[in-house]
């Protein structure tokens, strides 16, 4: 019976100081690392919202120049 227990409890006391520490550092290591970044597909979709963001204050900024410039009273009507 001796004999029976020890070839159960070495592999596990090895396995529970050796092995599963690494692999704990090593799983939660990928873990931070894969959360941390983003994906080929995500990347694209923010670069397409940033130019599409861009767009939108040029063309914004066009509007404002054209209303100061037809009407300069535009700003004061707006923030009441």
């Amino acid at each position: 019976m001796d004999g029976l227990l020890a070839i159960f409890i070495v592999p596990a006391v090895l396995f529970m100081t050796v092995v599963a520490p690494i692999w704990l550092v090593m799983h939660y290591r990928l873990k931070q690392r894969t959360a941390g970044s983003l994906t080929v597909t995500e990347r694209e979709e923010l670069d397409d919202l940033v130019a599409a963001a861009e767009t939108m204050r040029d063309r914004i900024e066009v509007l404002e120049s054209i209303l100061d410039a037809e009407t300069p009273t535009w700003r004061q009507r707006v923030e009441r």
